[in-house]
């Protein structure tokens, strides 16, 4: 049999992705509480199904996983990975799953084992203690910063459609954590900000302020030599606005439960390429100031 996966993180993309490897793939959810409770699963197509998944707290990660999906937010996994790596072989590979461009350099660095990073558009939000909503169906893509560890991508992505998250390994995965911390950064700080859905970003009142960090953040990409969507990064914005309207961003999310929000990962990013590279952007900089943290 092959080796469980274990789920590091037992948030909305961590229950989604147990309710929907549940029965495909041997698992272990690792959250804050253990439970013997079964999770609910609503789908996007109103669809309700309970799900036997293992839910346990990180000292009961006492056995040899082939693979760990980390889904903590950003600043919680350097904390995390540190004391699991007391329970797993050093060289477990690890999946990525966070917004931004920071924490992920730095794994791939610094552990041992095959590091990928995922892109997913999947949208779930947590409702209350053992249920999840698929909210919006959506692609992952993963893959390694450095181009290596094709056939374990090809694998997991594999895995992950057959449990209908379609999933596709790429080798531009850098590329593609930079579009969607692009997106990120026009988006879930000022849903944050005024406590709006997506949606609510296309009213006259917050349209030109959009625009203008989609401005800014054009400039710093450009200077990154982050190759821009084929639409162009304002269509391409509006686009995801206009697509995920009925949205609440992860980050309103965090600001309406009361926790800590990615502002660091998603801005942070943004502000020291900016640095870098000596650009003023006093529109990020004013947003980053504004955002909840």
């Amino acid at each position: 049999m092959a080796a469980p996966w274990l789920i590091l993180g037992a948030g909305s993309l961590g229950r989604l992705l147990a309710a929907r490897l549940s029965g495909r793939q041997a698992l272990a959810l690792i959250g804050r509480r253990a439970s013997v409770r079964a999770l609910n699963l609503t789908t996007p197509e109103g669809r309700t199904t309970d799900h036997a998944v293992p839910r346990i707290v990180m000292a009961d990660a006492l056995y040899r996983p082939g693979l760990v999906h980390v889904t903590t937010k950003s600043h919680a996994v350097e904390t995390a990975l540190e004391e699991l790596a007391g329970h797993i072989a050093a060289d477990t590979p690890l999946v990525l799953w966070q917004n931004g461009f920071q924490v992920q350099p730095r794994v791939t660095r610094d552990w041992l084992g095959p590091v990928l990073c995922a892109v997913t558009s999947e949208g779930a939000y947590v409702d209350g203690e053992d249920g999840i909503v698929h909210a919006g169906h959506g692609t992952t893509h993963l893959g390694n910063l450095d181009g290596e560890h094709a056939a374990l991508a090809t694998s997991v992505a594999r895995t992950l459609s057959a449990a209908g998250l379609p999933g596709r390994a790429c080798d531009d995965i850098r590329r593609r954590l930079w579009h969607k911390l692009a997106v990120n950064a026009a988006i879930n700080p000022m849903v944050a900000i005024h406590r709006i859905r997506n949606g609510g970003l296309r009213d006259p009142a917050h349209r030109p302020r959009v625009a203008a960090i989609i401005a800014e953040v054009a400039t710093v990409m450009a200077a990154e030599r982050i190759e821009p969507p084929q639409a162009g990064w304002s269509a391409h914005v509006w686009g995801v606005i206009e697509a995920t309207a009925g949205n609440r961003a992860s980050m309103l999310q965090d600001v309406l439960a009361g926790r800590p929000t990615e502002r660091e990962a998603i801005l942070g990013p943004l502000r020291e390429a900016a640095a870098r590279h000596g650009l003023e952007t006093p529109v990020l900089e004013t947003l980053w100031r504004d955002t909840p943290s």
